[in-house]
């Protein structure tokens, strides 16, 4: 059943821009005693990141906790740009980019991303993916971190719409899953060509030049 969509609200990572964490695990194992494995297993799902990401801690803590945690040899100035340097377009990247410049023409366009502050103001100097955005919803800003799903109430009250007038994608399920809870028309982001699909499917409108992309 397709839904009466007046927003399109997409996820950042994997979807507009890829990144791979192992970059900085592979970069960081240089300043400690730690694998790029044990440093990703420590740190990239800890909960030190989980409270940067929903903008708990400041950058300056963040560094300390871990810091201290793989007992790095990295100044905060140091540790900062390897933190950063994780983010790469891919072609599927450029595809949806473009979609999304389109259809801002017929529809709004929101983002809502997990992400923290020193991520976020890297890639808006390096990566002009914002513009195409009319509403930005960022967790470390809003102080709630996806699947939670206050932060899909938050948005929806925010956009003033419906929940069933809200398309969403994002490539994790889970996330996916508690936005359609909320009566959001959520899909998994899998790929350029399945989107397309599940935008079609949701009865959102293409002009020809917009099937072409």
């Amino acid at each position: 059943m397709a839904c009466e969509i007046k927003v399109i609200l997409f996820d950042l990572g994997r979807v507009l821009v890829d990144f791979d964490h192992k970059r900085a695990a592979v970069r960081m194992s240089g300043f400690c005693s730690k694998t790029p494995r044990q440093i990703y297993d420590l740190f990239f799902e800890s909960q030190a990141t989980i409270a940067f990401e929903a903008g708990k801690i400041p950058p300056e803590d963040f560094y300390l906790q871990v810091k201290d945690m793989l007992d790095l040899k990295l100044s905060f100035n140091s540790f900062v740009p390897i933190w950063n340097d994780i983010f790469f377009l891919t072609p599927k990247n450029r595809l949806v980019y473009r979609l999304l410049n389109t259809l801002r023409a017929n529809y709004k366009t929101a983002l809502l991303s997990n992400i923290n502050t020193l991520h976020y103001e890297y890639l808006k100097k390096n990566f002009p993916v914002f513009g195409v955005f009319d509403k930005i919803f960022l967790s470390f800003e809003l102080g709630l971190i996806k699947p939670d799903k206050e932060i899909y109430k938050k948005v929806i009250q925010e956009l003033k719409v419906s929940p069933q007038e809200i398309f969403y994608t994002d490539d994790r399920p889970e996330l996916v899953e508690s936005a359609n809870s909320q009566g959001i028309c959520g899909r998994v982001f899998a790929s350029f060509e399945q989107l397309m699909g599940d935008i079609q499917s949701a009865g959102i409108i293409f002009s020809d030049e917009e099937n072409r992309i």
